[in-house]
């Protein structure tokens, strides 16, 4: 009787547990948020359109404004802009109704953590430190949400190991988790995350 007892104990703690790694990975929120797309741009004014991967260029030479000219081009940090593209959908489809305005949800928050494919990923020595910025944006219940963010930062460009990128000619390439943070408007929280390439590097800019 004891053993029966201790199984079914064992058994509820495990239906227990599960539910709640399932809540917490999911989020109370009766919508998913969705990425659609996930895109970068290079800094300085460059005119290309949003892509992945991203090249990011650790020091930009400009010929304006004066006194920095194509004879004597000036030396410059950019950060690199990011876009991601938000939806949501609903998580029952089985008995699909029609969203409210309460489903809506509402972006603050963004990390950017950066990995390699090698596995040398410590901050400050392989790739950049990770970073929460703030990003505020609302994905309407039935509508989408074009959310501009920053990829890259000016101050990572200036700290290893990007800074050392500036000389030694070699190249970085890191997979970027972009992770959008928010809620909806009765205050469960929801949030999602994307990946996107971008190579460092020391490109030419002329």
């Amino acid at each position: 009787m004891r053993s029966v007892k201790t199984l079914l104990a064992v058994g509820a703690l495990a239906v227990t547990t599960l539910s709640c790694g399932d809540v917490v990975r999911q989020g109370r929120s009766p919508m998913f948020l969705v990425i659609d797309r996930l895109a970068g741009q290079r800094g300085g004014g460059d005119d290309s359109e949003f892509g992945n991967p991203v090249h990011s260029d650790v020091l930009t030479l400009v010929t304006s404004p004066d006194p920095c000219t194509s004879e004597k081009p000036c030396k410059a940090v950019f950060s690199d802009p990011g876009e991601a593209e938000l939806r949501l959908v609903p998580k029952n489809i089985a008995a699909p109704s029609v969203p409210s305005t309460n489903n809506a949800v509402t972006i603050t928050r963004v990390r950017v953590a950066y990995k390699r494919a090698d596995g040398r990923n410590t901050p400050g020595t392989d790739v950049p430190y990770p970073y929460d910025g703030a990003a505020t944006g609302t994905v309407a219940e039935d509508g989408t949400l074009l959310l501009p963010f920053e990829l890259v930062r000016h101050v990572a460009k200036k700290e290893a190991p990007l800074v050392q990128l500036v000389d030694n000619g070699q190249i970085i390439t890191t997979i970027a988790e972009v992770t959008f943070y928010g809620q909806d408007l009765v205050g469960n929280d929801i949030s999602v995350t994307g990946t996107i390439q971008i190579d460092f590097g020391n490109f030419g800019d002329f």
